[in-house]
């Protein structure tokens, strides 16, 4: 019997390592040669300075904005929550190139773009272009992904630490919180790889300044692959990190009890 079920471990894990190489193998064109790399006047620290920067800041709108709508969604009525489920899949399913132009579209001189040009503000090719989009690509990740964490929280126990006096935001970060937080770090980790590596929504509205996936664009046109090869390092080593981080820090107490 024990004999039995080690084998029968042996070989599941050895069916985990098998998928694991399948999912890892594109990794071996890093090990082709193409030439010597080309770091100089690639672009590749100001890119990588972009993404990182506006990317943060795009999540930090993302979880301001995303999270409350979640909470809501996750509370009200199976009807109600139906109907704000169907309005965030809208830009999950939208291909990213046409997610691009219906933003420029909509932000452009026929649209709101007029209104905010009277503030000084431009959604072509600046910055805040580049932060919107990522928001647009990225937020109905992140809130369909809390509210299925929010879904893991007993209701019981909500209630009753209300009954029991703490207002409603004590009531979150006391009881749903803690239980949901590895849902929500998975929300996260969506979110940012989404508005990370999103290409064809940002090079529309933001082709400037040029990210991570529009500078793999650029300089495999004007340069070819030996200026390609360390963007995709500096891609992998910036992409990784923080939903790394979060799963971490989410399941940490989890490892601890183990």
């Amino acid at each position: 019997m024990g004999r039995s079920h080690s084998l029968k471990g042996s070989l599941a894990r050895a069916g985990a390592v098998l998928f694991a190489i399948v999912v890892l193998f594109p990794l071996a064109g890093l090990f082709v040669r193409v030439g010597s790399w080309r770091w100089e006047g690639s672009g590749t620290l100001d890119a990588a300075r972009v993404s990182i920067g506006l990317t943060a800041i795009a999540m930090v709108i993302v979880v301001a904005l995303g999270t409350p709508m979640a909470l809501y969604v996750a509370r009200c009525s199976a009807r109600e929550r139906l109907l704000w489920q169907a309005v965030l899949l809208v830009s999950v399913l939208l291909p990213p190139l046409a997610l691009g132009i219906l933003i420029s579209l909509a932000f452009g001189q026929h649209g709101l773009g007029l209104f905010l040009e009277q503030f000084g503000l431009s959604m072509t090719n600046t910055p805040l272009a580049f932060v919107v989009t990522q928001v647009y690509v990225s937020v109905g990740y992140y809130v369909l992904g809390a509210i299925a964490a929010l879904d893991s929280v007993p209701r019981p126990l909500e209630l009753q630490a209300a009954l029991l006096g703490h207002a409603p935001w004590s009531v979150f970060w006391r009881v749903t919180f803690p239980i949901a937080r590895l849902g929500f770090a998975v929300a996260l980790s969506l979110a940012w790889v989404r508005a990370l590596t999103e290409f064809g929504a940002v090079v529309i509205t933001a082709y400037y300044p040029a990210g991570l996936p529009v500078a793999i664009w650029t300089n495999l046109e004007n340069f070819g692959l030996p200026a390609v090869m360390p963007l995709m390092i500096v891609f992998l080593v910036t992409a990784l990190p923080l939903p790394w981080l979060a799963h971490l820090l989410a399941q940490r107490r989890s490892v601890q009890r183990a």
